[in-house]
């Protein structure tokens, strides 16, 4: 192998060959139910400009393996930040505190040569004077464009990993995948008040588009726009009324209030407010939810998921039904399914588990100027920050970054502090209105779940959702 091969990150001539790695993978996993050996090979790196000067520059490579095997429902897992066949024997020692399988094995993933993006890095192909400059300019554009612009952050991310799963019945596939973001963030004052605004953008592409002037003029437009609009804000109301969702990034509610109850782990040990329910009618009619991580150059999508399944469109609930669960191996062999390539690991150092990819509602019929005109009062919400859920009975607390008034069908003053409390399932039965501007987000998107992170899309299209309750300071 050469280094034009992105292989040769994982396999070298002393340390490990693929022949070896087949060969180990076999050896240790032959008593198991499933399992696999996952190779990885990762590098990436951060800058931070604010307050006028780059304050973080950061570059890393990693490499190791995580070797699991899978008997009934118990793993076995093991890892190491060693690439090499002595580390991969020395694991599959753990493996053998399993009991031997009597069952019989699992069929490999089905196999595929598709690819939804790049194999190339966006780490090397643009120096790193040009990121400090880019960020440079942004920072100068933001403070240029307002007066009232009293602080500016800007962050450029990248990354590029290479994955190899190998399998012990000869199953082998492979993986390389980008991903770059651009975040900025600004502060505005005005008459001692000070509110601040933030807007990102990426996906698994390269940093060309980042370094498009029309792109990272947007986010600075985006976020000005955000921190100025809440410079006029008025004290949120409280209570229980009707709320209109914007399109995009609004997902993210649904995301966490709704999709991680629809992952195969909570439904198979009966924890989620969905389990047991499949075939019911668990929404709105015209409420259409689905995962799909084979939207190209998406922030959450996979060519093949961290077990050598290739994801697809997997249906959640259509038209109000609930059709099925998001699966990865363990899973859907337990529950008597197939696999959707939801099996996902945040790096070699953890096993896959269910976990979302791009979760989003689909459009419907409804003119979202119409959704609005035809609310009495209540509040628009544009966009949101942070926000707290407990996954197995989907309650949920969300804080809105950009709110409105709606007073007789019209957009009033900007509110702050403005909370949404409720519970995923009561959502999605309260919906009254579906638009039909599907959005996705923009590609920042950070799932968590079991200690792990990964990188997830969201979306929904305009969204008007009959009494829930806003958690106000007015």
């Amino acid at each position: 192998m050469t280094q034009s091969d992105p292989r040769a990150f994982l396999y070298t001539e002393d340390k490990l060959s693929p022949d070896e790695a087949q060969r180990l993978a076999s050896r240790t996993l032959a008593t198991c139910d499933d399992g696999e050996l996952y190779l990885q090979f990762s590098a990436s790196e951060t800058f931070v400009f604010d307050d006028g000067r780059l304050k973080t520059c950061d570059y890393s490579r990693d490499a190791g393996f995580g070797l699991r095997g899978v008997t009934g429902e118990t793993t076995g897992f093991a890892h190491a930040s060693d690439l090499s066949a002595a580390a991969i024997a020395r694991a599959g020692e753990t493996l053998k505190l399993l009991d031997p399988t009597t069952a019989k094995r699992s069929a490999p993933p089905r196999a595929t040569n598709r690819h939804l993006y790049t194999d190339q890095s966006p780490l090397d192909l643009i120096p790193f004077a040009d990121k400090r400059a880019l960020l440079e300019k942004i920072d100068a554009a933001a403070r240029a464009r307002d007066p009232r612009v009293a602080q500016v952050s800007a962050s450029l991310v990248g990354s590029w990993s290479v994955i190899e799963i190998v399998r012990p019945d000869g199953f082998v596939a492979t993986d390389i995948r980008p991903l770059v973001r651009l975040n900025v963030s600004i502060v505005a004052e005005s008459n001692g008040r000070r509110e601040s605004g933030s807007f990102g953008m990426g996906g698994r592409y390269l940093y060309d588009r980042l370094f498009d002037e029309a792109n990272w003029n947007r986010a600075i437009d985006e976020a000005l726009a955000q921190a100025t609009v809440n410079l006029e804000s008025v004290a949120a109301p409280a209570g229980e009324m009707t709320v209109l969702l914007g399109p995009g990034w609004p997902g993210v509610l649904l995301h966490e209030a709704v999709g991680h109850g629809l992952e195969g782990d909570f439904n198979r040990k009966g924890t989620s407010a969905f389990s047991g329910r499949i075939g019911e009618q668990v929404a709105a009619s015209g409420v259409t939810v689905v995962d799909d991580g084979s939207i190209a150059d998406r922030r959450g999508s996979l060519s093949i998921d961290d077990e050598g399944t290739p994801t697809g469109e997997t249906v959640l609930i259509e038209d109000g039904v609930l059709k099925g669960y998001m699966q990865d191996r363990l899973n859907a062999r337990l529950m008597g399914v197939e696999a959707t390539g939801n099996g996902r690991r945040q790096s070699y150092a953890h096993a896959p588990m269910p976990r979302m990819t791009n979760t989003f509602m689909k459009a419907g019929k409804d003119d979202p100027a119409e959704l609005l005109s035809g609310m009495k009062n209540g509040i628009f919400a544009k966009s949101f920050g942070g926000g707290q859920v407990d996954i197995v009975s989907g309650k949920f607390v969300f804080s809105c970054t950009e709110a409105y008034k709606v007073e007789n069908g019209k957009l009033g003053a900007p509110i702050k502090g403005a909370t949404l409390i409720g519970d995923g399932p009561s959502v999605l039965t309260r919906v009254i209105g579906i638009g039909n501007d599907l959005a996705l987000d923009e590609g920042v998107g950070t799932c968590g779940k079991g200690g792990q992170s990964v990188p997830a899309g969201v979306g929904q299209p305009s969204l008007l959702v009959n009494g829930l309750t806003v958690g106000g300071t007015g």
